[in-house]
């Protein structure tokens, strides 16, 4: 059994991860840590998990100690001392938040504030992206894992744009988040009453993903990219939907796009390609690792619309985690990940 222990388990993504390792069959939670509610067992935070997870929140020392996998689910600016330490302790770490997914220095700074206190270290860290960069991850000991929407956004462009079927420039990404996104720390938009009834763009052009969904398009297409992505707060708890636009490129067909997506995801077990016709609706991959995908093709204006959606809690961070680790740790890549959505 893999014993995997999670730094900062009491937030909303660490919660999940505790949730999601229940189920799996060949690993065990190990220790768990949280600077709030250190010395109390994790059901007291989280009723839910009444006998079935009383494990006592300790500290990230013994998280590292008693764990062959770390997982790291906090702030951006936190986990690069515990990388430094699971390094040194011969752990792999797993970090949830944003400080190794940049590969420039300059553009963490210039997003994030912060700098690379060991460079070193960022050479070694690895984008967990599986769908594209899965070769790149097995074996590795420090694992970058994406985020929310910059799983959701390259998802359902990456196939159009290295089939060559639509422009480089002017991609939009459009997409939606549910609260839980923002994590379990209060904030004014977050509140019951400025969220309920209400729908709103936020961080229009200023939202730190932006250079990372950039980084990955450019990566993956051998050139750079720019795309203008509007990020919005849906008054639900879970999901994220990412309505993207591209201009097709003349002779562009919808059939030869539709086998494009059919065969680059073919074997993928977790991005299910719908049918035409169908829209990509959250409901439909809740509680899941899974990502939706339908495509729609707007003749008259020439364009396509991808649209993705993702559960953000699932596979926008703690089941896309599970699955790094489970590349990591040679196992089957859907270990411990194929619950089935609810119906309602």
């Amino acid at each position: 059994m893999i014993k995997a222990g999670i730094v900062g388990a009491t937030g909303y993504v660490g919660a999940e991860l505790v949730r999601l390792l229940a189920l799996h069959p060949q690993a065990e939670l190990s220790a768990v840590s949280s600077v709030s509610f250190e010395g109390k067992p994790l059901s007291e935070v989280y009723p839910m998990y009444r006998s079935l997870c009383d494990m006592e929140c300790g500290s990230p020392a013994d998280v590292i100690e008693k764990s062959d996998v770390v997982f790291a689910a906090l702030p951006h600016g936190l986990s690069q001392e515990l990388a430094a330490q699971c390094a040194a302790a011969g752990k792999v770490m797993i970090d949830m938040g944003a400080d190794f997914r940049l590969k420039s220095e300059e553009a963490y700074h210039e997003w994030y504030g912060g700098t690379f206190l060991d460079p070193a270290l960022h050479e070694q860290a690895v984008y967990g992206l599986p769908e594209f960069f899965r070769s790149r991850i097995k074996g590795k000991n420090l694992i970058a894992n994406p985020g929310c929407y910059t799983t959701a956004v390259p998802l359902a462009l990456v196939p159009s744009i290295l089939g060559g079927f639509v422009e480089p420039a002017g991609i939009i990404a459009d997409c939606k988040s549910g609260v839980t996104g923002a994590g379990r720390g209060l904030s004014q938009n977050t509140h019951y009453a400025e969220l309920n009834e209400g729908f709103a763009p936020y961080k229009v052009t200023s939202h730190r993903h932006t250079p990372e969904i950039e980084q990955t398009l450019s990566d993956l297409s051998g050139q750079p990219m720019k795309i203008t992505f509007v990020p919005h707060l849906l008054p639900v708890n879970r999901g994220i939907l990412a309505t993207c636009y591209a201009r097709l490129k003349p002779g562009a067909a919808e059939e030869e796009i539709r086998a494009a997506y059919e065969a680059f995801y073919r074997d993928e077990p977790f991005v299910r390609l719908l049918p035409k016709g169908a829209a990509a609706n959250i409901k439909n991959v809740k509680y899941s690792n899974y990502c939706d995908i339908s495509l729609h093709i707007d003749c008259r204006a020439g364009m396509l619309i991808a649209v993705s959606a993702i559960d953000n809690m699932v596979k926008g961070a703690a089941g896309q985690a599970i699955q790094n680790m489970n590349l990591v740790f040679d196992l089957p890549e859907t270990t411990g990940l194929l619950s089935m959505p609810p119906a309602f």
